[in-house]
């Protein structure tokens, strides 16, 4: 059975590209358009891996990680950040939140693949 991931991004585009390159590598997608909207449609089912944007309207990645961490069914559920933001600050508030990783936009396929591999458990 796949494995599935969600992904939070407010450009549709950005969605579309992860999206792409999951479902490629036999990957199961759910979608997300901000905080929000994700946390709305996580009603329980195993999800392996979550990537969010962390600049997004309603509701941000910092808090949609802090509110998804305080979520029985995905308060282990491994999240990474997938942003155009590089600085220290931001990455260690990721961290505390609970994000596992950060990967900065753009990014290559195989960089994202390489990390989506190392955090859903087989």
């Amino acid at each position: 059975m796949a494995k599935t991931i969600m992904i939070v991004d407010d450009a549709g585009s950005v969605r579309k590209v992860v999206s792409i390159v999951l479902k490629g590598a036999g990957y199961d997608v759910l979608e997300g358009v901000d905080g929000e909207d994700a946390l709305a449609k996580l009603t329980g089912q195993k999800v392996h891996l979550i990537i969010s944007d962390v600049n997004m309207p309603i509701m941000d990645g910092i808090t949609f990680v802090t509110e998804l961490k305080k979520l029985a069914a995905y308060k282990f559920t491994p999240v990474v950040m997938l942003t155009t933001e590089d600085h220290e600050s931001k990455k260690l508030e990721g961290q505390v939140a609970g994000a596992k990783a950060w990967m900065v936009k753009p990014f290559l396929p195989a960089q994202l693949l390489a990390v989506v591999g190392k955090l859903v458990m087989p």
